[in-house]
């Protein structure tokens, strides 16, 4: 799926990719359903995030963007960056500048991730959350179906919300993680709790329990 790239093969950051982190990056799927593994980074490249699919790496020369490179055998590359080419340029979403070769080059998306401000006791406004839910409708507007829309996948910046991974939204399947966790934020998520951080342990402990509910 090519063409309709915001940036040609010869932007410098495209070039960057090209000559020097590819030929060095190491990352291995090893096991169908774990994350990826990241074996080896060149500098000055940093890892940003690794998920089940991809890992996201920056370069410090160009602070506003990522590259995601999918691991090789793991699927859904063309998929996300057909969801980016609906989405076209959205505040809540990154953009896609470029599709190459095993890898999509991504406006950066910074914040703290809703996961994180519950864990560090950062209060989250409810403007946050208006405007992932502006943004999950904006996407069905355009085709899509947002799916996997949780605390990890989700940020706040500047107070405002983000949707940082959109891999999922082809998926033909309904999903309620969205709507639950809007459920849990208006029922359990009061005022005198809004600063109390939740170790990463309860947080994970919640998680497999829900996983569990759903199944």
């Amino acid at each position: 799926m090519a063409g309709e790239d915001v940036w040609g093969e010869r932007h410098p950051f495209i070039q960057q990719i090209e000559r020097r982190l590819l030929p060095e990056l190491r990352i291995k799927s090893e096991q169908p359903h774990d994350p990826i593994v990241v074996y080896r980074v060149p500098d000055p490249w940093r890892l940003v995030g690794a998920g089940n699919y991809a890992a996201v790496v920056a370069h410090p020369d160009y602070p506003e963007y990522v590259v995601k490179i999918y691991a090789p055998g793991r699927p859904g590359l063309e998929e996300e960056a057909v969801v980016y080419r609906r989405l076209g340029r959205h505040p809540a979403y990154s953009e896609c500048l470029y599709y190459g070769d095993g890898y999509l080059a991504l406006r950066r998306l910074n914040g703290i991730t809703l996961y994180d401000c519950i864990r560090k006791g950062i209060p989250i406004p409810r403007q946050v959350i208006d405007d992932i839910d502006e943004a999950l409708a904006y996407a069905v507007s355009r085709g899509l179906r947002p799916h996997d829309i949780h605390g990890k996948n989700v940020m706040m910046r500047d107070g405002r919300g983000v949707v940082v991974d959109v891999s999922d939204f082809l998926k033909p399947e309904p999903c309620r993680m969205w709507d639950d966790l809007k459920k849990a934020y208006d029922r359990f998520y009061l005022p005198p709790l809004r600063r109390v951080p939740i170790p990463g342990f309860v947080l994970n402990a919640v998680r497999k329990g829900y996983r569990l509910l759903k199944r």
